[in-house]
């Protein structure tokens, strides 16, 4: 143990510096560090190999069978003046009705792409800065209600 003397006035002091919590308290903090570096690289591993790993020839799996139309882009906007859906490379804009989202023109809406593309079940929202998180979760329950269950939220502004 480490010890302090203090010469002078004719006292000395003699104090013993516990250093066992100092060494407890860096020995959890090194295996705390060892471990998080370790799942870091584990997930980084996983990542790397089913996407951009190289692929084997022994690794022949036949890509999933694509539906007719699945791949049609159905985003569907929240903005500040009301919605805009985007299906493909049509635009159809809702503008609020007496300064409420008008939910069921987008429903009927979104009804009739559904009919046209039954197969179609996922669907991209976006929203602007200046509107409020309960519109955005009022677009995502329209489109849950009209048939698209899997919904993305997508972080990119919309134009």
């Amino acid at each position: 143990m480490a010890q302090v003397e203090e010469s002078g006035s004719g006292r000395s002091a003699n104090t013993d510096l516990n250093l066992v919590p100092f060494i407890d308290l860096m020995s959890v903090l090194i295996t705390f560090l060892l471990i998080t570096a370790v799942w870091s690289q584990v997930s980084m591993i996983q990542l790397g190999s089913s996407i951009y790993g190289k692929k084997n020839q022994n690794d022949e799996t036949p890509p999933p069978p694509v539906e007719k139309h699945a791949d049609i882009p159905l985003r569907l906007d929240v903005k500040d003046f009301g919605f805009r859906l985007i299906v493909g490379s049509e635009k159809t804009e809702f503008r609020k009705v007496n300064g409420a989202y008008d939910t069921t023109e987008l429903f009927a809406k979104l009804k009739t792409v559904k009919e046209t593309y039954a197969e179609k079940k996922d669907a991209v929202i976006t929203v602007d800065d200046e509107v409020q998180y309960e519109f955005l979760i009022l677009g995502m329950d329209t489109l849950n209600q009209s048939g698209f269950p899997s919904i993305s939220v997508s972080t990119v502004g919309a134009e």
